[in-house]
């Protein structure tokens, strides 16, 4: 049982590009785990957690409507973003300089075998990271994600949840708004919820910018604590060629 994981900051990069690296990623574990089972041997899985910024972009879960998109093709070419129909859970969501986006590529049998409890465990690492800026991140029933003012005219999402999982691997994963432009998704009905908010830590904050970087080490600090695992050997983007 391995509980290390690799940090990979990719900073900014492309949608598709890093879609295709998780897969890469994807595939190595499960191919460890096929063989591991054909042939009895017992080879560790690595884990991965990847920081990453997206240009602006758009996506759209497996089983998503395409209606929750409200701009033509000629509309996203005019706003320099794009859109991607994409095999993860939830519907659609949107990315963009500014926000925070974490993909664990983990085999959760390191961990534990439950995805219900490690999309709690993800929401989990958010609201504590949100506590120590003294906000009140919250879950709102039947909706992944984590929320501000939940059962009132004012609850809004701060961060965005979507996963793949296939033989206890996962992949996608989570989109926090930090520095966020909050017009883009007005372009949208987000995850499909109509009617509801969004926000981000700036706005919450009050302030010109939020470190960004300092948010990540909180996050990376409360993943660990709570997956108990160990982040080691952090790559940066120097290091990581996709």
């Amino acid at each position: 049982m391995n509980k290390k994981i690799q940090l990979q900051d990719l900073g900014s990069k492309d949608y598709k590009l890093t879609w295709d690296y998780q897969e890469e990623l994807f595939k190595k574990i499960v191919d460890i785990k096929i063989l591991n089972r054909r042939e009895g041997s017992a080879i560790e899985t690595p884990n991965y957690f990847l920081f990453v910024e997206h240009p602006h972009v758009y996506t759209l879960g497996k089983s998503g409507d395409i209606s929750n998109l409200l701009l033509s093709e000629k509309q996203l070419d005019a706003k320099k973003a794009t859109f991607y129909k994409i095999n993860r859970g939830g519907d659609i969501t949107y990315h963009g300089p500014g926000q925070i986006v974490g993909y664990p590529i983990i085999d959760l049998e390191n961990y534990f075998t439950d995805i219900h409890k490690y999309l709690r465990f993800l929401e989990e690492v958010i609201i504590l990271t949100l506590a120590e800026y003294n906000l009140i991140g919250t879950r709102s029933e039947g909706e992944t994600g984590v929320w501000l003012d939940v059962g009132t005219p004012f609850a809004r999402k701060i961060c965005a949840m979507g996963v793949r999982a296939s033989r206890w691997v996962t992949m996608h994963g989570f989109a926090l708004n930090v520095n966020a432009d909050l017009g883009y998704f007005d372009n949208i009905i987000p995850c499909g919820i109509r009617g509801k908010a969004v926000t981000s830590l700036q706005v919450e904050l009050g302030v010109e910018k939020v470190e960004e970087e300092k948010v990540k080490e909180k996050i990376v600090k409360h993943f660990s604590n709570l997956f108990e695992a160990e982040f080691i050997n952090p790559i940066s983007i120097d290091q990581v060629i996709i």
